[in-house]
């Protein structure tokens, strides 16, 4: 793997990061699709920021769960998702004045919730 592609690659992890962190304070942003995103690209370029990743004591163990099991808890899908909602609701309702960004963070709600819940295995105990 060439220099400029690990470079690129680790760009493209540190935005994902960004995007997963701002997830937990912005309505209807996933957090979760975003940081496993960030750690495949940090495995793919940069053994030491995989590393920081997956020992992050508030995301590592996500990813951790994520890797050993290729899926993600019931319970932390319907904790995330109902989370998500309750601030698109409390977001909509209280703060955002404006319709067409209404919608937009309705759309992305929408979307964060196919990602969680149905592009991302759930994992079931055997």
């Amino acid at each position: 793997m060439t220099l400029i592609y690990k470079c690129f690659l680790v760009v493209l992890g540190v935005i994902s990061f960004g995007l997963g962190v701002l997830g937990i304070f912005i309505p209807g942003l996933p957090t979760t699709p975003f940081l496993l995103l960030s750690a495949f690209l940090f495995f793919r370029s940069s053994e030491k920021l995989y590393n920081w990743l997956i020992h992050h004591p508030r995301f590592g163990a996500y990813i951790r769960y994520y890797r050993i099991h290729r899926a993600i808890p019931l319970r932390t899908k319907i904790y995330a998702t109902s989370l998500m909602w309750v601030m698109i609701f409390i977001s909509t309702v209280f703060f955002i004045e404006n319709i067409i960004i209404d919608i937009i963070v309705i759309a992305a709600g929408i979307t964060g919730t196919i990602v969680m819940n149905w592009v991302i295995p759930t994992y079931k105990k055997k």
